[in-house]
């Protein structure tokens, strides 16, 4: 089985995302700049699988400062987290993962300064053995929402090279119904322009030995009214307190459909994908990337004129009043959002 992100030690290992599935490749990233970097190009993504690859550049960073100085460690320590912070603005789990690595350094700021460097290694390695445990206990918390011959829709990549590997997170909710015996399909939107369901879905089905149907996104709504499509499950990148859900661009437009369809549109995330800081999802920065994405694939073959203008948003937000259900670690919250969203904190 494939692992999306591993620590070894002296380096972050990561499955190149962007080679997939042609070519399943590995590479070990020694620093934390390097880190950063492989965050920025997507050789990893999905929320989840971000902060986990964070605190790892993090823990990175802490190990190559080459300084007796506390003081001097800690303004180059803040550096490097500053740098990871500043790759991708609208996955959450960053930005969670990363305070989590600066309060276990300010935590243990007493210790002699080789002490604090293993604890930091300590506590990545824990935030990514606790996310293969989240997303195990997302898949069953979701599966009983899914029934013996279910069809189900999902966008862009939700599963194992989406977190710290093994379930996933919406397609953690198909494997554990497909491993309760339940006969379960998909249908995988291709995910224009970064292709994350052609990809890197349907290769992590196919593995898994679930049925799976590539289809393009503008077919999706086709094949509700048609009725191919029973269910349909996303991931999520950040949860405004209210349910509001950022999710890569084009969920938006599936909830819209699926409302239209009275088909059931489910989001699954973990809790540290919930920003309860932000009321609603009107203020969640949308990271906006570069044009080549829409006007070349994969950044080599172009497919429009030179110089036309292009909009390339990552992510659009779909409103709490359009989602079924958002399931996680602690249980499933159920409409209305806002007043569910609260007692899975307040359970906490």
């Amino acid at each position: 089985m494939f692992k999306t992100v591993e620590w070894r030690g002296d380096a972050v290992r990561l499955i190149e995302q962007g080679k997939l599935p042609m070519d399943e490749e590995y590479t070990e990233f020694t620093t934390y700049e390097q880190v950063a970097s492989a965050i920025k190009r997507m050789v990893v993504r999905g929320a989840p699988a971000i902060g986990v690859t964070a605190a790892m550049g993090a823990a990175l960073a802490a190990k190559n400062i080459e300084t007796s100085n506390r003081d001097a460690f800690f303004r180059e320590f803040e550096t490097a987290l500053k740098t990871l912070e500043s790759t991708r603005p609208t996955a959450v789990n960053l930005f969670w993962a990363i305070q989590r690595m600066r309060d276990c350094a300010m935590e243990n700021s007493d210790l002699p300064l080789e002490s604090l460097k293993d604890k930091l290694v300590a506590e990545a390695v824990a935030v990514y053995e606790e996310d293969l445990v989240i997303n195990k206990t997302m898949g069953e918390n979701g599966a009983s929402l899914l029934d013996d011959g279910d069809t189900v829709l999902t966008h862009c990549n939700a599963g194992a090279l989406a977190t710290a590997g093994g379930y996933g997170t919406a397609l953690g909710v198909i494997k554990a119904a497909h491993l309760e015996g339940k006969k379960i399909s998909v249908f995988a939107d291709e995910t224009r322009p970064w292709l994350q369901g052609a990809r890197l879905t349907a290769w992590e089905l196919m593995k898994e030995g679930i049925p799976v149907t590539l289809i393009s996104d503008n077919m999706a709504g086709h094949c509700m009214k048609t009725g191919k499509i029973t269910k349909i499950v996303v991931g999520a990148d950040r949860i405004a307190a209210n349910g509001d859900t950022a999710n890569k661009i084009g969920t938006y437009t599936l909830a819209v459909l699926a409302k239209r369809h009275n088909i059931p549109f489910y989001v699954t995330a973990p809790l540290s994908t919930i920003d309860f800081e932000l009321e609603s999802g009107d203020l969640i920065p949308i990271e906006e990337r570069d044009t080549a994405e829409v006007t070349h694939i994969m950044g080599v073959h172009q497919i429009a004129p030179d110089g036309v203008g292009v909009f390339n948003p990552a992510f659009d937000v779909t409103p709490n009043d359009l989602i079924s259900g958002v399931i996680t670690e602690r249980g499933v919250a159920y409409p209305p959002l806002p007043q569910s969203m609260k007692k899975l904190k307040d359970s906490g």
